[in-house]
């Protein structure tokens, strides 16, 4: 293991052939019609912002497509029960994943650290700490999703009418999470090296399988919910085979090899210190917003589908906004593992810039087309007039939530997470569930349309704080360097 991982570190091969490509290859476009690193040390930022975070951008649209799609189809051809059901449970789905989310985050901040510093073989032994870890991680939660799924929901207050089809949904959909887990842990670490085409490329494939499966198993088939979760669960499954099978037929540091497949003590230091505090504020966030649905749905059927319809396009725009964040925690992991303190701040500045014009241009859209985007999801005018409710109050606002997740994703990506979680719960999370109750139980105050006002609150305030901390952690690490 350790002469593989010597010869791993001086290997710096670039993916081709003589031919330009491996015809036993399957997906030989992946490999050659893209440039799978990026080195954010040097050279000008925004390009490199740009070529980061667009492909980024639309892998995640291609994501969310996975869960718009089933809103859709069980909206439209299996009625508003059937959309409520699905959308009741997306809180409770991100809560129990978001932990994962967060040490996926912590793999990418270690393999981009140790990738701008030039310490390949530390990056090959995060490779396969961090799949070894997703197997791992990936079956714990299953096991947690099958056994908690009714409790919680019951919990949750989910309406008696569709509490059956929201149980039906989660078991299935748990039941695969492990491929989910695996995906986002394989394309944490491409993203390290600054590649986040080719997971592009296989998430592209992956929304078609989705959106035909769910047109099948619901309009043929009429499997109603079911469908719709084992069309997600195919495709997740489809998207994790594809990143592993990148990782194995990688040539460089980030090769992939099952039978060196271990944890290594040191590297799961390094992704937990980074990776749980991420995971949970990831966590705790989610209960806020379990909170929050809870709420909601002690207003009827009829404000929960509205609330699932307004989620599902506000999700593009938070994710257009994700994947700019996104690529200033890489940009802030490789320079401070070259130790460019400066061009930390430079990429910095130049995110949240392009996080006020994407937010801000993106919220207004759906403001003016709010009528068109709703009927996507549903034909009854009640569900719409509810959701549009939610609309105004997050879409006019949303920039400002991605300005927080800049902040503290670069935070992030300079090794400090514990900060950034600290901040997030006492600013984000905690206004709003202090607000909900006391404010909130107001007879003046308590109606479906206030409940969303605690949101653009929490997101400025949290923004603030994180800002001051940023500007007192570039002080500190210059002065360590003079």
């Amino acid at each position: 293991s350790t002469a593989l991982l010597r010869r791993l570190s001086m290997v710096r091969v670039h993916r081709s052939s003589v031919n330009g490509h491996h015809s036993w290859w399957p997906f030989f476009f992946v490999t050659n019609m893209t440039v799978n690193k990026i080195d954010m040390t040097t050279g000008a930022i925004f390009p490199k912002l740009f070529q980061f975070a667009v492909p980024l951008i639309l892998s995640s649209v291609l994501q969310l497509l996975f869960n718009a799609a089933d809103i859709v189809v069980v909206g439209r051809f299996a009625g508003d029960n059937a959309l409520a059901a699905v959308g009741s449970t997306s809180s409770l789905i991100n809560l129990l994943v978001n932990l994962f989310v967060g040490l996926s985050i912590g793999c990418n901040v270690s393999a981009a650290s140790a990738f701008g510093a030039k310490k390949f073989r530390e990056v090959s032994r995060t490779v396969h700490t961090a799949v070894a870890l997703s197997f791992i991680g990936g079956i714990i939660l299953t096991v947690a999703g099958l056994v908690l799924s009714r409790k919680i929901l019951l919990l949750m207050s989910v309406p008696e009418e569709v509490l059956p089809l929201s149980i039906e949904y989660l078991r299935i959909y748990f039941g695969g999470i492990t491929a989910t887990v695996i995906y986002n842990f394989g394309s944490a670490l491409l993203r390290g090296k600054g590649d986040t085409q080719r997971p592009l490329y296989i998430l592209l494939a992956a929304g078609f399988i989705n959106v035909f499966l769910n047109l099948v198993f619901v309009i043929v088939f009429k499997m109603n919910v079911k469908g719709v979760a084992w069309a997600t669960v195919i495709s997740q499954c489809f998207s994790a085979f594809c990143v592993l099978l990148l990782l194995v037929k990688e040539k460089d540091e980030f090769a992939l090899h099952f039978k060196y497949l271990k944890i290594y003590p040191q590297i799961l230091k390094r992704i937990l210190k980074i990776g749980i505090p991420a995971g949970v504020q990831g966590i705790i966030f989610s209960f806020s917003n379990v909170v929050i649905q809870s709420t909601v749905n002690s207003f009827g059927a009829v404000c929960v589908a509205g609330n699932s319809a307004c989620q599902s396009i506000e999700s593009f725009i938070y994710i257009s906004m994700n994947g700019i964040s996104q690529a200033s925690l890489t940009f802030s992991s490789q320079n401070m593992g070259c130790k460019k303190i400066n061009r930390v701040k430079e990429s910095v500045a130049v995110s949240l810039l392009a996080v006020i014009f994407v937010g801000g241009l993106l919220g207004i859209l759906a403001l003016i087309f709010d009528d068109a985007l709703f009927s996507i999801y549903t034909k009854n005018p009640q569900v719409v007039e509810a959701g549009k409710l939610r609309l105004f109050i997050i879409c006019t606002t949303y920039f400002t939530c991605g300005l927080m997740d800049v902040m503290a994703n670069s935070i992030r990506g300079m090794g400090y997470s514990f900060l950034p979680m600290v901040v997030t719960l006492i600013g984000a999370c905690g206004i709003r569930l202090v607000y909900l109750f006391t404010v909130f139980t107001l007879p003046s105050v308590h109606s479906f349309r206030n409940i969303f006002i605690s949101y653009p609150v929490s997101w400025i305030v949290t923004f603030l704080i994180l800002s001051v901390i940023f500007m007192t952690l570039l002080k500190k690490e210059t002065v360590s360097l003079s």
